[in-house]
This record gives structure tokens, sequence and C-alpha cells, in this order.
């Protein structure tokens, strides 16, 4: 069965939604100077049972494309209080649309692709029990992880990693300390490297699908 990955226009929100056949809902973040439909190309994958909800990020990018943070300066790395903002609105877009459309909203699963990657970590330190599995996709921990993140934050999850070994934009090592990170805080890691650049590969595309079936 396949479904149509839809183009909406949801309160504030410009979205891409693939309605599933049950209740679950899959957020899927888009990286630095992506939009709405940047992720469409894995949507199909996913399995059926999810609501994939593809959302644009809030600012806009010169000269194209949109970002999770507000303007910084050139070169700098997204911090956890520039990530915040569009985290708890997020949070919003989750409880509307999962009212409008009879959806489960107490805890949802989040991935990310690079800058959508280090928001789906900052969604999960920052609303821990909102999440149940989340994806860090060629992504990182943001600045001030270590600063927000206690002993028991990630307690009991299972949360998946993927990464390239000869990423260009956000070396290996990131994903490495961003691992330490999410396992002194209690969770359990599924890491997929690959030797790949920036992007998900496909056998690390094969392993996130199947890391939501179970």
């Amino acid at each position: 069965m396949k479904f149509e990955n839809a183009l909406t226009i949801f309160e504030n929100w410009t979205l891409r939604v693939r309605p599933g056949t049950g209740k679950k809902i899959l957020l899927l973040l888009h990286g630095w100077t992506g939009d709405e439909n940047s992720m469409s190309i894995f949507t199909g994958h996913f399995p059926e049972n999810f609501w994939v909800i593809s959302p644009r990020a809030p600012h806009p990018v010169n000269p194209k494309g949109y970002s999770w943070r507000a303007p910084a300066p050139p070169g700098s790395w997204p911090t956890i209080e520039l990530m915040r903002p569009s985290v708890d609105a997020l949070v919003g877009l989750i409880d509307h649309f999962s009212f409008a459309n009879n959806l489960e909203s107490d805890i949802v699963n989040v991935a990310g692709f690079s800058q959508g990657g280090a928001l789906a970590f900052t969604f999960g330190a920052l609303y821990p029990n909102r999440v149940c599995k989340m994806g860090i996709l060629a992504g990182f921990a943001p600045k001030g992880s270590e600063e927000i993140l206690g002993l028991n934050t990630f307690q009991g999850k299972n949360i998946f990693v993927a990464h390239g070994t000869v990423d260009e934009m956000v070396p290996i090592s990131m994903a490495i300390q961003t691992i330490k990170l999410l396992e002194r805080s209690g969770a359990h890691v599924h890491f997929c490297q690959s030797e790949s650049g920036h992007k998900l590969s496909s056998d690390c595309l094969k392993a996130l699908v199947r890391y939501l079936e179970d």
C-alpha cells in the first residue's frame, strides 16, 4: 500500500504529510538549507502504521532554504538554547495536529538529518518523556548539551545514530561524542557507521527502518 506524501498548510506550518494506517507520529526533520521536501526520498521506506510529518523549519536562509535556529554568526555550530524555540514550537505542532487528526501525541518518534539530527537530539533532551524512538542521521549534539543532560535523561531509551566515516560537513568525531553523551545519560545506542560522506547510506536507511519497525 502506498500513501500520498501531500503538501499541507496547518496553522502557521508548511508540511509534507504521509498518512499512516495507525495513530503513531514520526516527525521527520530536514537539515540546514532544506525544506519540507528534503526528506521525501526516505518517506516511502518507513512503516505504514506511522503518520510521517515533515515540517519546514521557521527561519529562512539566504539565498534559499530554511534553518531550525535563528540567524547566528557564520561558521558557528547550533547550541541547545538556539534550538530550543524550534523544539517548543514543534511540540505545539504535534499537540494540535494530533488532536485535529485523532493521533497519539503524548509520545512520538522523531528523526532528523544533519541540523535536523541536532534538533532531534534537542527534542529528546528537553522532552524525554515525549519521545519514544529517536534517529540522529549525520547529526550531532548541539553545544551546551552536557549542561542540561542528567544521568537518567535517556534512561531506558533505544536511540539510532547513523554517520559516514568521510562526512566532510559533520565529522564522525562529533557522532562519537554524541553517542558518548547519550550513553552517559542512560541510552542504549544503535550505531550504523558507513563509508560515506554527508548522507544517509542505503545500508543505514535499512537499519533505520528495522529500528523503527521493532
